[in-house]
């Protein structure tokens, strides 16, 4: 039996000044995830930086958008038409301020959430149901929004964000080959 073709896409900003920022930790899971699993050789392609390999036996194709956040829409409806595959084989990892530190969280579908990377992403597929895999940032309190994304972990957000990315990894590992009734069953319960 052939497995259909997966879309994982990390969400952030390109360039060294955002690595470190609480907006790129969608890139940090899709880095970990390729390292894990083997899957080198990115190159430019989708307005992204993107990868294609194999996770527990499922085709897979590993995007990081190059568009910066906000414009996420234009990579992942690129990708889609390219590798005819429908929004719900695709699964977009994201940052998320209503979420403590550490938390995932995986739907089918939903709202942005006020999250402009998946609010581009909704316009251009034109509808919101897509998979998403939100990690938890914390709120940021009194801190203006963009400033709190744009701006690195504390220490102890730190000690809490590296276990959520490999927790994030294996529910992806999981949601390429198991329903995904299943893998948010599982993975939603332990948060």
């Amino acid at each position: 039996m052939v497995l259909e073709m997966k879309l994982i896409v990390g969400l952030g900003n390109p360039g060294r000044q955002y690595a470190r920022h609480r907006h790129n930790v969608g890139f940090k899971a899709i880095d970990r995830l390729a390292d894990h699993h083997g899957i080198h050789g990115a190159k430019r392609k989708f307005h992204s930086i993107m990868a294609q390999g194999d996770i527990l036996g499922t085709p897979c194709v590993l995007l990081r958008p190059t568009t910066y956040m906000n414009r996420s829409g234009m990579a992942v409806c690129a990708a889609l038409h390219y590798y005819k595959l429908d929004p719900d084989d695709s699964l977009v990892v994201v940052d998320d301020i209503a979420l403590p530190c550490g938390q995932i969280r995986l739907r089918a579908a939903g709202s942005t959430g006020g999250h402009n990377g998946l609010a581009d992403i909704e316009l251009g597929l034109k509808t919101r149901v897509f998979p998403r895999l939100r990690i938890g940032v914390d709120d940021p309190g009194l801190v203006p929004q963009d400033q709190y994304v744009l701006s690195p972990f504390t220490s102890e957000q730190l000690e809490r964000i590296e276990p959520a990315i490999e927790q994030a990894c294996a529910c992806i590992e999981s949601w390429t080959n198991t329903d995904i009734d299943a893998v948010m069953a599982h993975y939603n319960a332990r948060t």
